[in-house]
């Protein structure tokens, strides 16, 4: 799915035009996005899941053409825990 349609389920579902949709999916990932920044950063909605911030340590890597080894940087990545509820309906 992507965002055009989510956007267009989302107008219909909700009988509002689909500028209304696509402010309100905008306000959502912006907030999530806002919540993601913050220290410990973490959203939940219940019944559909976590979003949550790791830390991925520095590590080793090796660059798959040459096999020469790299250095791969520290880096901040986004987890998703699936909910009870999406679990079942999935």
């Amino acid at each position: 799915m992507t965002k055009a349609e989510l956007i267009e389920m989302m107008a219909n579902d909700a009988g509002i035009s689909k500028t209304a949709a696509d402010a309100a999916l905008k306000s959502f990932i912006d907030g999530v996005t806002k919540a993601l920044k913050k220290k410990d950063g973490k959203v939940t909605l219940v019944g559909f899941g976590t979003f949550s911030k790791s830390r991925r340590n520095a590590r080793k890597g090796r660059n798959p053409q040459t096999g020469e080894e790299i250095k791969i940087k520290a880096t901040n990545v986004v987890k998703f825990k699936p909910g009870k509820k999406l679990k079942e309906a999935i």
